[in-house]
């Protein structure tokens, strides 16, 4: 498989080490304007793009991967509201995106137990409900997109949430989201559950970032061939099918 990465931060530095080891060709690199600029960059070579860049950047190399018609795996985050723009262009022009605002397998597991437990707990109302986030200090968008995806998957399955928050809770209608930013940590997300008698606690602690450049290889080798908008649920059903299978 040969790969473009776009973005060459620690994300996609891990990315290519362990592509390499998979036996996969990172042939392209795109960290710069001036990357794009180089007309011996032609991403149309690439079989797949693996997007590990920043807010500011990642409209545009998803259009660059649609004129060049190459598949994207997006793990870049804080751009949701560009969302709905580019899964419509990528049905219309018949192009591939696999977005997944975190690719360890442990954290898409995770997400299935937080919506059980929002499931479970939306009758006791005496619980009250939060999320903490921590990542490291460089990370640029707060809250997390994964704290994103946790906050509104428990609203869906609440009745008495209505929209997350950042920080101070002013209602009971919101969900506070709270973000911690420190050194050398990869991301730990904690929903708590709590009353004046207990609390109940769902943690996942990633242990290094090798877990979301997995995630993201898997994505990136299962993607070629197919269009349309994907995410981890498409991949680990697939993965489920062709277990049981």
């Amino acid at each position: 498989m040969k790969i473009a990465l776009l973005g060459y931060g620690k994300m996609g530095q891990e990315i290519e080490k362990l592509a390499i080891k998979k036996g996969h060709e990172i042939i392209l690199i795109f960290d710069s304007l001036e990357d794009w600029e180089n007309e011996e960059n032609d991403l149309s070579e690439a079989d797949v793009a693996i997007d590990f860049s920043t807010p500011v950047s990642i409209f545009e190399n998803i259009y660059h991967c649609f004129d060049a018609g190459v598949p994207i795996v997006i793990g870049t985050t804080g751009w949701l509201d560009d969302l709905e723009k580019v899964q419509q262009d990528c049905f219309s022009r018949g192009q591939s995106v696999f977005f997944a605002p975190n690719f360890s397998i442990g954290v898409n597991l995770f997400f299935n137990l937080n919506r059980y437990l929002a499931n479970l707990m939306s009758k006791w109302e005496d619980y009250a409900v939060s999320i903490e986030e921590t990542h490291h200090i460089h990370k640029q968008d707060a809250p997390s997109g994964t704290a994103i995806v946790l906050a509104n998957d428990i609203i869906r399955n609440t009745e008495r949430k209505e929209k997350w928050v950042q920080e101070v809770v002013e209602n009971p209608e919101e969900l506070g989201i709270k973000s911690y930013r420190t050194d050398n940590v990869p991301g730990t997300h904690i929903v708590r559950y709590e009353s004046e008698e207990d609390c109940i606690e769902i943690i996942h602690t990633a242990k290094s970032r090798r877990g979301f450049a997995l995630g993201a290889l898997m994505a990136a080798e299962w993607i070629i061939g197919k269009k349309g908008f994907f995410d981890m649920r498409n991949l680990l059903d697939a993965q489920l099918f062709t277990t049981t299978e």
